[in-house]
């Protein structure tokens, strides 16, 4: 009887040493969530109020940025050079989230991201992922999708057909 009930004592020790470390790892990703949470906010923001320095501080030293036209990849050199002038002029975007998703790899170093926002072309789709460096998240590639709602896709195709066809051709040669 002895041995049964010691047998038992450690099956429970177990498994509240299981439910402890589980539960601290959700309370840890959930506290890195919220981080992100206030991350990707901040980055909308320093967009919506054009603070070049702000906006891009929020980005990996190597890192992606991919916009919604298929010939927008950039790194993050690059992504300064095509932005500064409508950074410059105050003529940047403003993207709100509207409903956000935050995953984590295992090991809790990295976390990808979607979310719809509200922009200035309707609903769009921001995801990417970002990497704690040096005690901060940072973006180390970011997506831009717009979104097209399936009943007007096929409009949308006709729209741009002739524009991607060209660029199709191109991208088949090489």
């Amino acid at each position: 009887m002895k041995k049964i009930t010691t047998v038992y004592t450690f099956v429970f020790f177990i498994l509240g040493f299981m439910g402890i470390h589980a539960q601290s790892n959700v309370t840890k990703f959930e506290k890195d969530k919220t981080e992100i949470g206030t991350m990707l906010d901040g980055f909308n923001t320093a967009a919506a109020k054009a603070d070049f320095n702000a906006y891009f501080n929020y980005f990996a030293d190597e890192s992606t940025f991919i916009g919604t036209d298929a010939t927008e990849v950039w790194d993050k050199k690059a992504f300064m050079v095509w932005a500064k002038p409508y950074f410059d002029k105050k003529k940047t975007w403003n993207f709100t989230s509207l409903k956000r998703n935050i995953y984590f790899s295992k090991d809790g170093k990295l976390a990808w991201f979607d979310e719809l926002l509200d922009t200035q072309m309707k609903i769009c789709r921001g995801s990417g992922v970002v990497e704690k460096i040096n005690g901060s998240w940072k973006v180390k590639q970011y997506v831009l999708s717009v979104t097209v709602p399936n009943d007007v896709v096929d409009k949308v195709v006709a729209e741009k057909a002739a524009i991607e066809n060209t660029l199709i051709q191109e991208l088949k040669k090489q």
